[in-house]
């Protein structure tokens, strides 16, 4: 049981101190400095909460791992078990990122559904997503259908990646809030393990790569009985009142049992002022008009759409998915050329990233974000611009790429050719720890409200 009494309550309003920052001279609210109210919970009660959502994560790791020993199963004339295993380089692209356009298709409809859906629908929608998605894959007939497969399971991954943390967040403790949502990276490393693993078992085995596919489908059927369990997310039932879109006592009452739920036993009698204070913080919210899709791309609302939509683009165009997806070809040019060899070698590499995963969830609250970030992206840099050269002119030193791999991965917690693609990598690693540096403020230590007024 955890429990941090000296925090004061959250009900004042006031004007912005220096740790929220004075924005455009409108005065946002002091949460006092970002510290909440004596927020007792049961660590018990908050496994589930956070257990379940992170399943979505685990799969998608898992959906990476398994794809990168499945291209090598299904191109093998003796093992693939299928008349159609001489595919093209374009061919193995879309089974690869088949679940990428799946996954930005679901990020377009979450985007438009998310705040009608609630955070707990939109992860139950996921959990179907998965399993079809999975099943389809594994028994596909033919390339197309292998590829809508593929394609179902990334809208699932669409869906949970936008609604997880959410959930996560909005119903986490305070005190420990930002080492769940980085538990949850560490979730989506070892669903990642996972797959490596399960694919360099499965690798040899005859149409071994339909069988790494469904092996997914369990967890995913446990994700969604956890998530129709799991009550929604209070701020978003108090969100929906504010906003006019349900009656206002039904819903705060309905808010006031999920935290109950939430916290467990040891949140006693607190659980009504809790909720009347998130309510407070969001009816200070509220009070601005909702901005429309053209005011998006001014003022403020520039700056938050700027930071969000920067670092997530950084995140996957520095190479992050083509180096975990393609790690088992990649590994194979350095020498590890047996198909087993090179599954079994990437599972080293997400045996690295898991423990930098760890390293993150522990010191993640005590350095900040934007430290990690930038040491991160720095090493990013090195381990491309290795990986570069080592395609370059440096193939007669396949040490070379094993390490870089390792780093790169690490450091993270094909028409133009191997070399060139991992050079323009490494450019755009640089172009974001500017990004970083000039931009992203630090969030340690505020309340979710308290980081939306520092964003804007």
């Amino acid at each position: 049981m955890a429990s941090d009494p000296q925090q004061p309550t959250l009900s004042s309003l006031g004007k912005v101190g220096e740790s929220s920052g004075d924005i455009g001279g409108v005065e946002e609210p002091l949460i006092n400095g970002g510290v909440h109210g004596s927020e007792n919970y049961s660590v018990v009660a908050a496994i589930l909460p956070f257990l379940f959502p992170a399943l979505g994560g685990l799969l998608y790791g898992y959906d990476i791992g398994a794809t990168s020993c499945a291209t090598i199963s299904i191109e093998s004339a003796t093992l693939s078990g299928i008349s159609w295993y001489n595919l093209s380089s374009v061919e193995i692209g879309l089974i690869t990122s088949g679940s990428l356009y799946g996954a930005l298709t679901g990020s377009v409809l979450a985007f438009n559904v998310a705040d009608f859906l609630g955070r707990r629908r939109e992860l139950l929608a996921a959990a179907l997503l998965y399993p079809v998605g999975a099943l389809i894959t594994a028994v596909a007939p033919d390339f197309p259908i292998m590829v809508i497969g593929r394609f179902v399971f990334g809208i699932g991954i669409g869906l949970a990646m936008h609604a997880a943390p959410m959930y996560i967040a909005e119903t986490a403790p305070s005190k420990i809030r930002g080492r769940l949502i980085s538990l949850e990276e560490f979730f989506f490393v070892l669903g990642m393990i996972g797959g490596y693993g399960i694919g360099s078992l499965l690798v040899d085995t005859v149409a071994g790569w339909r069988y790494m596919y469904g092996a997914s489908t369990p967890l995913a059927v446990i994700m969604g009985i956890g998530m129709w369990w799991l009550p929604a997310s209070p701020r978003w039932l108090l969100l929906r009142a504010i906003q006019g879109k349900g009656n206002m006592q039904e819903l705060r009452e309905t808010a006031v049992g999920s935290l109950y739920r939430l916290r467990g036993p040891a949140i006693g009698d607190s659980a009504p002022e809790q909720v009347d204070e998130i309510l407070a913080e969001l009816s200070y919210v509220g009070d601005e008009k909702e901005a429309t899709l053209s005011e998006m791309f001014k003022g403020k609302c520039l700056k938050a759409l700027t930071i969000g939509a920067g670092l997530l683009l950084f995140q996957q165009i520095t190479g992050q998915p083509s180096v975990l997806y393609y790690s088992g070809s990649i590994l194979q040019s350095a020498g590890f050329s047996a198909a087993s060899d090179a599954t079994r070698v990437s599972i080293l590499l997400g045996l690295l990233k898991l423990i930098m995963t760890g390293v993150v969830v522990l010191v993640v609250d005590k350095l900040g974000r934007r430290p990690l970030l930038l040491g991160g992206v720095s090493g990013m840099v090195i381990s491309l611009f290795l990986l570069g050269s080592y395609y370059l002119f440096l193939d007669d030193v396949p040490v070379v790429a094993v390490v870089a791999l390792l780093l790169y991965v690490g450091c993270y917690q094909a028409l133009l050719g191997d070399a060139i693609l991992f050079y323009i990598f490494g450019a755009i690693a640089v172009a974001s720890l500017h990004f970083i540096f000039f931009v992203i403020p630090e969030t340690k230590g505020l309340t979710l409200e308290e980081i939306e007024a520092k964003c804007l």
